[in-house]
Order: C-alpha cells, then structure tokens, then sequence
C-alpha cells in the first residue's frame, strides 16, 4: 500500500486490500486454532494427572468451542472459488402446480431469509410478484456479505415438496417444484460486453401488492436481453434510476453466469461427461408427509428435522455440498 502509484487504481487496490484481509483472517483464525488446541491438551493433561471436576467441566466446554470453530475453519478452506466470496442475486420461481406451487416457493423464500438473518447477511428484496391466491409468482433478492455466493450456490437447481395440501379438501397429497437459481454478483472488475441496441427497457408502476417487499410509489424496471431471453426486474428501489441499476447488475451477472455455464458444459463435453439438466433433475426433496425427511439428491445428506430446515437450518446441507463438490472437483 506504500508503493507509489498502488492508489492509481483506486477499485484495484481496494479488491488487493480486501484479498489481503481475507487471508489475514484465515491465518489469525488458523492461529487462534493452534492456541486453542494447545491448551485443550493442557487441560486434558493435567485431568489425566488429577483429576478436577471444575477444571473438567471447563475443558469440555473449551473442546465443545474448538470443534464449532474448526469446522468453521474447514467451511472456509472449502470456499476457494473464483466468486465465492462475492455477494449472492438469488431468485425462486415456482412450477406446475398454480397455488401448491406458489405456496412452496413463497415457504422457500422464507427459508433462505431466514437461514440470511442467521448469518447476519443483509436479505435485499429487488422483485417480488405475489399469486393470486397464496404464495408468489417469482421473488428476486440479493444476499450481501462475505462468501454468500460460495454458500448459497448449492442451492441453484430444483427443489421438490411432498405434503398434505391445505388446499386441497379432500386433503391429499401433492408434490410441488420450484426452481431457484443463484448467481455471483459481479463488480465493475469484470468485463460483461452489452449492446445497448439488444436490451429492451420496459417502465411500470409496481403492483403493490408484495406488501413490505416492495416499494409501492417506485417505478419499477424490467429488462429483458433480446439475443437470450434474459429478464430481470426490479420495483423494490427508491426511484427508476435505483431500479434501472439494480435489473442491470442482475442482467450482467447473469450473462456472465451464462458465459461460465458455456465454458463448463464445454469442457463436460470434450471429457465425454453426460449430466443431465431438466426440470425433473431436482437437487434436493422435502418430505412432509407420510414421513418427515430432507435429502439431498447430490450428497446423500439426509435430516429428519423438516420444521428446522424450513427455519433455515439448511448448514449441514451447504456443508456437505461443499465437500461433495471438492470430491468432484478432485477425483480420486
């Protein structure tokens, strides 16, 4: 930072900084961990020599702090992505299904905002269309902080539900799709080419009916990317501009993310790799009913514990992805 000329980039020296800090705080949480476990041992010793119940209902508290903060540790060893540490643009859409559908989109919604609050992650509402009878149609949020995207990526893809309709009134048992697609938010670091003559703009006054999640005198924005299809939306900001920006963040992150997809479905293709990408390939089912059960299709992680996930304990999934995609990434 003393160089001359470091500061002559203003937004290069400030993403150097914040790669710096990053590893700073890898290595001061490695230490911390080294210190910890050194007096753990201590402790353990000094039982073995004489034992102490207040000594060892101190230790088993101290050990109960160092595994919590070794897997901590562990989870960010694994997040060495090119944008895991970048900020999340997440999106949930639902499926066939009209208001079964809408409903478990809205309940998956409530999932990540929850699961958003836990974390400490600012939870940004940028379009939220409701259904007509319950649930909604289509929600788009940013998730702000450290690693969001490098978390929240293992929940691209499709999500299933089994239950007992409660609006069905013969009461029986439905199964409902939602897809959700998470894409890194980029910044002005990387290159998205967009042509001005291949963007449609439209300008509508939002609906009002998303209740907080919108705001009702903003005029909201919708893009869409003639050459793809992309559409992004925004009616959450304060003014057009804001919601301009916000549908444009959204359409260059998602470019970029179809960019990546290309690459990779390349690659797939000269290794001779089959992965299947459909509607019906979903990543992960939430069994309600006859049996209460989560399971991951990719991992094999499976909990009983449905009301817990649904209020956003979905870690050890996230946890296990990340692991898993290590595997994939490293075969033996």
């Amino acid at each position: 930072m003393a160089e001359p000329g470091f500061w002559d980039d203003q937004a290069q020296a400030e993403k150097l900084i914040a790669e710096t800090n990053q590893l700073k705080e890898k290595r001061d949480h490695f230490k911390d961990l080294q210190t910890a476990y050194l007096n753990e041992q201590t402790a353990l010793d000094l039982l073995a020599v004489e034992p102490d119940a207040a000594l060892q209902a101190e230790a088993e508290q101290d050990l109960t702090k160092l595994i919590e903060s070794f897997k901590q540790y562990e989870q960010n060893l694994l997040l060495m992505g090119k944008y895991d540490q970048h900020s999340a643009l997440l999106e949930i859409h639902p499926g066939a299904g009209g208001t079964e559908a809408m409903d478990w989109a809205n309940m998956l919604f409530r999932m990540y905002q929850r699961w958003s609050q836990a974390h400490h992650y600012k939870f940004e509402v940028n379009d939220y269309e409701p259904g007509e009878e319950a649930g909604l149609k289509t929600v788009s949020v940013r998730v702000s902080g450290p690693h969001a995207y490098g978390l929240l990526k293992s929940e691209n893809g499709v999500h299933r539900l089994v239950r007992i309709s409660p609006f069905d009134a013969a009461k029986r048992r439905h199964t409902s799709f939602a897809s959700v697609e998470v894409v890194p938010e980029i910044d002005d670091s990387i290159e998205v080419d967009i042509n001005p003559k291949d963007l449609r703009i439209d300008v509508y006054r939002s609906s009002g009916a998303g209740g907080q999640h919108i705001n009702k005198t903003s005029s909201a924005v919708r893009i869409t990317h003639l050459p793809t299809g992309i559409v992004t939306t925004s009616q959450a900001q304060r003014s057009q501009l804001q919601n301009r920006e916000t549908a444009m963040n959204a359409l260059r992150a998602k470019l970029f993310q179809l960019e990546l997809r290309k690459k990779e479905a390349q690659k797939a293709k000269l290794k001779g790799e089959q992965k299947e990408i459909g509607w019906g390939s979903q990543i992960r089912s939430y069994v309600f009913h006859p049996y209460s059960m989560v399971k991951d299709h990719r991992t094999d992680y499976t909990t009983a514990d449905v009301n817990g996930v649904m209020d956003g304990k979905i870690d050890p999934f996230i946890n296990a992805y990340l692991q898993w995609l290590l595997s994939q990434e490293n075969p033996d």
